[in-house]
This record gives C-alpha cells, sequence and structure tokens, in this order.
C-alpha cells in the first residue's frame, strides 16, 4: 500500500482487515511500528509535502478506504483519530520505561484481537524483543506469559 519514500499524501481507514506499519533499518531488519484493525486508521506522521518514513502493508484480505491528507477531514471520526494518538504516545513511554512484560500486557489490551492473525515474530518485534537464532531459549516464567517465545531461540534486550 505504502513504500518508503513514497509521498505522504494518503490516510488508510480499515473498514475490515488488518494493516501493519513498519520500518527496515540500515541492516535489514523490519521493525514493526503499529498495527490498524478493522475500525481504526493508518497513516504515515510526516508532512503531507515530505516522503514517507514506514511501510504499510494489509496482513490480511482488507477493505481499506484512503482519504488524501489534503482534503478536509469531515470522513474521520475523532474519537479514531484519537485512539490512534493515544496508542502512539502510550507506545512510546512504553518502549521507554516497560518491562517486555509490561509492553506484552498493553500489547495484548490494546489489540486483543490480532493475537492469532499475524506471525509471532511481527508480535516480538512490535514488542522490541530481538530474535536470534544462536541465543540461548529463556526458558523461566517469563516464557510462560510470552506463549510465542516458546517457538524462538529468543535474546530479550
Amino acid at each position: 500500500m505504502q513504500n518508503k519514500g513514497d509521498l505522504n499524501t494518503k490516510i488508510y481507514i480499515v473498514e475490515k482487515g488488518l494493516l501493519c506499519s513498519y520500518s527496515i533499518d540500515k541492516k535489514g531488519k523490519k521493525h514493526v511500528f503499529m498495527f490498524a484493525p478493522e475500525g481504526w486508521l493508518m497513516v504515515d506522521a510526516c508532512e503531507a509535502t515530505d516522503v514517507t518514513d514506514l511501510y504499510i502493508e494489509a496482513l490480511e484480505t482488507s477493505l481499506v478506504r484512503i482519504e488524501h491528507k489534503n482534503t478536509k477531514l469531515d470522513n474521520i471520526s475523532p474519537s479514531k483519530l484519537g485512539k490512534r494518538i493515544a496508542t502512539t504516545q502510550k507506545r512510546i513511554i512504553m518502549l521507554m520505561s516497560a518491562t517486555a512484560m509490561e509492553r506484552y500486557a498493553h500489547f495484548m489490551e490494546t489489540y486483543p484481537d490480532i493475537t492469532q492473525k499475524i506471525p509471532q515474530k511481527m508480535i516480538a518485534s512490535y514488542l522490541g524483543i530481538s530474535l536470534e537464532q544462536n541465543k540461548k531459549r529463556i526458558i523461566n516464567p517469563f516464557v510462560s506469559s510470552f506463549p510465542f517465545l516458546i517457538y524462538f531461540n529468543a535474546f530479550i534486550d
């Protein structure tokens, strides 16, 4: 739907399905920024005249209404916009100060209906957990709180 470097003119409103935004670092690693399930909106936050920083893609068959940033936004609910801003703010604060377990609990609270729809590696990326094949699997109470980690050799930052 959107690639890094595209002209940033669109707001994506998810009527059905699931979108994901992410960046790719210089080493080619994907970093999940946000999810947008049904009823949410997805937008790159840079100015409409700038190029985008994020990739946006559908993770399943989706029905998405596209609004242009330069049009009057009467068609976008203030509550949807407020929800997106609040979620982004909370995510940033949690990345700075919360433990991985607290971030996982917040993820489950924010996105209760999508955990079965997305790859477990994307959840780990969203949480800021790096997965490395050569690291020892963590076997402690943390793993029982994060059942998806059982499938990975994981190293928690």
